[in-house]
């Protein structure tokens, strides 16, 4: 059995109650204890102690496999922030009013966000229809492949 790399886990575990990004972590391990710690490790100890995550991967307002050229699109960063939102998570004072600016738009254009990965935009406002539920319109088959790690281990 390998030795643990993990040396003191209510120091790590301190450090995730004050916010430290994995690379603070990682550096910090390096100076302290000269062990090198690769990101993937601070989420395996997160998830394996059952502390809240940092991010939130909402598989319901996001339910779309999204190309790599548009994943920096305006309207998947207020998917995103509207995410953590739900999931309880802070959102700073500029995103939280560009997040009720961005809803607002919404709301009175009575539009929903629509995703083509077959489009050079990929994503769009579309007029709400009677099926839409939410603030995206639903796609007929869920392709994300990047579930929300939490619940991964629910299916």
């Amino acid at each position: 059995m390998p030795a643990k790399k993990i040396q003191d886990e209510q120091e790590v575990i301190r450090w995730f109650e004050e916010g430290w990004t994995y690379a603070e972590m990682t550096e910090e391990y390096l100076r302290k204890y000269n062990i090198e710690m690769k990101p993937s490790a601070w989420g395996n100890f997160r998830y394996r102690k059952g502390l809240d995550r940092r991010i939130a991967r909402d598989d319901e307002l996001i339910p779309w496999a999204v190309k790599k050229e548009h994943r920096s699109l305006y309207p998947l960063m207020m998917l995103r922030l509207e995410g953590r939102k739900r999931a309880g998570l802070p959102n700073d004072e500029d995103k939280a009013k560009r997040l009720e600016s961005w809803r607002q738009m919404l709301e009175e254009e009575n539009a929903v966000v629509h995703y083509d990965p077959d489009t050079e935009d990929g994503f769009f406002y579309v007029p709400r229809e009677d099926g839409d539920d939410d603030i995206i319109r639903r796609p007929e088959k869920v392709t994300t492949q990047r579930r929300n790690a939490d619940k991964r281990a629910e299916d």
